[in-house]
């Protein structure tokens, strides 16, 4: 409450001619490591699921890996485990690492959802922010593009 009525009262003094009509709250994302998750569908092949470090890094270090869906839990840690980040998602010089069982269960869960609806053109959820083993993990930004003509 008194940070609003700070933000209310700094409002009114620097433009007073301002009409607020709302505020607009969001919760704080937690810290974590920063993944990406996507898929993109191949005309011939169709799914294609994709992992690796996200944020800047998947532009800077270009370390993905990709599956075709369907995957199990276990192809989901073997993409993981196939990038050379790998080692930084399980923890490096006393870091502790990431929870990697709710990663790869996220990926589970896009290749299910993008087998379910073949409708589904391209995901992207970047960044991923994966706490630590028992933390929770949130998609901070999230985009699905539908084929044309593609209803959900």
């Amino acid at each position: 409450a008194d940070a609003f009525e700070l933000m209310m009262l700094r409002i009114g003094r620097r433009a007073p001619e301002a009409f607020l009509e709302g505020v607009y709250l969001e919760q704080m994302v937690p810290k974590g490591r920063e993944v990406i998750l996507g898929m993109t569908r191949d005309p011939q092949f169709g799914p294609m699921l994709m992992f690796g470090l996200g944020g800047i890094f998947v532009e800077v270090m270009k370390d993905v890996t990709f599956h075709l869906a369907p995957i199990t839990h276990a192809e989901a840690m073997s993409m993981l485990m196939g990038t050379r980040s790998y080692k930084l998602l399980e923890g490096v010089r006393g870091e502790q690492g990431v929870n990697l069982s709710a990663i790869g269960e996220a990926l589970q869960r896009i290749s299910q959802l993008v087998t379910d609806f073949p409708q589904i053109a391209e995901l992207d959820i970047n960044p991923f922010i994966v706490g630590k083993p028992g933390e929770d993990s949130v998609a901070a930004d999230a985009r699905i593009q539908l084929s044309e003509g593609g209803a959900l």
